[in-house]
């Protein structure tokens, strides 16, 4: 079980004061994450005009910054289709990777996951196979990508709690079946980020909280940053 750091995402520069959205700070908020407990981390990297990018200048200078600040660290990064809007330009962006991250993000539900996954594979990139639906878990065990994935991130955006937990179950439930038997991270977003760090406690699963997910904490005061919002997981996972 590991808590896994998400430090940015796709937040806008107004979504908290603290948002990490360039290179060094990245580094500096990777680094306090660690301190206070997590195991990984997962970054959005970001151009000189301050959007998400996975252009090669902006992903090396973001993964080599956190490696000096976090040295043997797995640092994890998106493939979001959003990102480039183009599946040829992820495509080559991803081979133009110098400082490769240990893994990279794949969302089953996107048309290019399948190329995106062996695009990674080729360049000895793991792969979390995202999945927000049992679709996404289906797909996941047609292509055949299910046991030779680094772990599946179970990423429920449905912000009722029971609807979330029922879509949650279907996707285990799949990949039960289908004899997946892989690491498993599970979190939700918003209104859901803590009872799916509770529920991934109980159950002994990976979980992952920071700026990306939600800003709040369990007492839904906006947490400082990135660093009070793992030390709050950690002490989930310690009080089980």
């Amino acid at each position: 079980m590991i808590v896994q750091a998400c430090i940015n995402g796709a937040r806008p520069a107004d979504f908290h004061s603290a948002s990490p959205l360039d290179p060094e700070a990245m580094a500096r908020d990777a680094a306090a994450s660690i301190a206070a407990g997590a195991a990984e981390l997962h970054v959005h990297a970001r151009g000189a005009d301050g959007r998400e990018t996975l252009a090669p200048e902006a992903m090396d200078r973001t993964v080599a910054a956190i490696r000096r600040a976090c040295p043997g660290t797995l640092i994890g990064v998106s493939t979001g289709a959003w990102i480039e809007k183009d599946d040829l330009r992820t495509l080559v962006a991803i081979s133009g990777w110098r400082e490769l991250p240990d893994y990279a993000s794949v969302n089953l539900s996107e048309t290019a996951a399948p190329v995106v996954m062996e695009s990674l594979r080729q360049r000895g990139i793991g792969i979390e196979a995202g999945l927000a639906s049992t679709a996404d878990a289906e797909r996941l065990v047609g292509l055949d990508h299910g046991g030779r994935v680094l772990r599946v991130l179970i990423e429920v955006s449905e912000q009722a709690i029971d609807q979330a937990f029922a879509v949650a179950d279907g996707i285990e439930t799949v990949l039960e079946r289908a004899d997946i038997r892989r690491s498993i991270l599970l979190h939700g977003e918003n209104a859901t980020v803590w009872p799916f760090v509770e529920r991934a406690a109980a159950r002994k699963l990976s979980t992952r909280v920071g700026l990306e997910d939600g800003k709040e904490l369990p007492d839904a005061n906006v947490a400082g940053g990135n660093a009070a919002l793992v030390a709050a997981a950690v002490a989930i996972y310690r009080a089980r």
